[in-house]
């Protein structure tokens, strides 16, 4: 058996109109110590975002989704989080906010393989 370790994840909340707190899942976040490793996977499911705020920016939203992909793989996607280790980039993800993408509470597991992880958390959770 491979050897596991702990992980913590976050879903990511879609938030079309903040002021109603009308939410749906569309993303995950993993972040793993042990193995250096965080990064999200988001999957937009847009007739939702569309029920709950017909005059949604689905562009924009889009483009939330894929800054928060950015900022778990670092480099220039990752804008002034650039430089920061993998465990920094995810508490700055995780931070509460009041926007239309928002983190849900942090929880916690073991794995012996976090990518695999973020795969099964977005089927479970998000799709």
């Amino acid at each position: 058996m491979s050897e596991r370790h702990v992980f913590e994840y976050a879903v990511l909340r879609v938030v079309p109109r903040v002021e109603r707190g009308e939410c749906f899942n569309a993303g995950v976040l993993v972040y793993c110590r042990a193995k250096s490793f965080v990064a999200a996977r988001t999957h937009l499911d847009e007739r939702k975002l569309e029920a709950l705020d017909p005059q949604a920016d689905v562009l924009g939203v889009r483009a939330a989704l894929r800054a928060v992909e950015g900022v778990c793989g670092g480099g220039e996607g990752a804008g002034q989080a650039a430089g920061d280790d993998p465990g920094r980039r995810f508490r700055w993800l995780i931070a509460p906010r009041s926007t239309v993408v928002q983190p849900g509470v942090v929880h916690s597991g073991l794995t012996a393989d976090p990518a695999a992880e973020l795969d099964r958390l977005l089927d479970v959770l998000v799709r």
